[in-house]
């Protein structure tokens, strides 16, 4: 417990000191804690510090949790990749804003759901900014014609853009990554798109989270740093298999 409430100090701290350091307001940044393979009652732990927004990367984890934390105040994200036949459990769960959309196959179908539930939720469009395979997201050259055929299902309302990143401790080789998204959500943004508003960019995790804040990240996704490091290798997340 003292762990957990210790990280989390540490890491809102890291966040703090970005922000000033970037003349940005620290509420303009909000700290995502990634609960993947993390039990419910150590997520509690974080939830009862004031810190209540967590996102999931598999559907399974999102539904053997949803009940043990329903009660606490909280909200989620998903940040996974999403296969269409997942989408009825996302809902059930009370997921308020997908930040994975990378496919047009999804969108039409988280469409088609959210209409029979007479329902809107938000969503992040995922982007490939470091060319690497094993990673999911749209092309960034593809990103502008992708956002203007999701922008048409009324149910999905655009709110910005989201992308991993190169994993590396090297800053020359993380900064692009990051200064990519901020430049495509820039040029989005010009374009004025209805149903589309460029608010959110999530990048940055707690290696990186610096970097992340002075291109302009809205939402730094933390996990291991908080929580402590998982048995299960990141590669298990971007599987789409599992």
């Amino acid at each position: 417990m003292e762990n957990i409430i210790s990280n989390l100090n540490e890491i809102n701290q890291r966040i703090s000191a970005a922000c000033k350091n970037s003349n940005r307001n620290l509420s303009d940044v909000r700290l995502l804690l990634a609960t993947k393979t993390v039990p419910p009652e150590r997520i509690k732990i974080a939830l009862e510090t004031g810190t209540t927004l967590i996102a999931e990367n598999k559907v399974q984890e999102l539904k053997e949790k949803y009940e043990a934390l329903k009660n606490i105040p909280h909200t989620n994200h998903f940040i996974g990749h999403l296969q269409t036949n997942k989408i009825k459990d996302i809902l059930k769960c009370d997921v308020v804003c997908i930040q994975s959309l990378d496919r047009i196959e999804l969108a039409q179908k988280l469409h088609q759901s959210l209409l029979q539930k007479n329902k809107t939720i938000d969503v992040l469009i995922q982007v490939n900014t470091s060319d690497e395979a094993s990673k999911f997201g749209i092309t960034p050259s593809q990103t502008i014609s992708f956002i203007q055929q999701v922008a048409a299902f009324h149910t999905l309302k655009i709110k910005g853009l989201m992308t991993i990143g190169l994993f590396s401790t090297e800053e020359q080789k993380v900064r692009p990554c990051f200064q990519l998204l901020r430049r495509l959500k820039e040029e989005i943004a010009t374009l004025e798109i209805p149903n589309v508003e460029m608010k959110e960019l999530s990048m940055g995790m707690s290696g990186d989270l610096e970097i992340a804040i002075e291109e302009g990240a809205t939402i730094i996704r933390v996990g291991t740093a908080v929580f402590g490091k998982r048995a299960t290798p990141d590669s298990y997340y971007w599987n789409e298999n599992n």
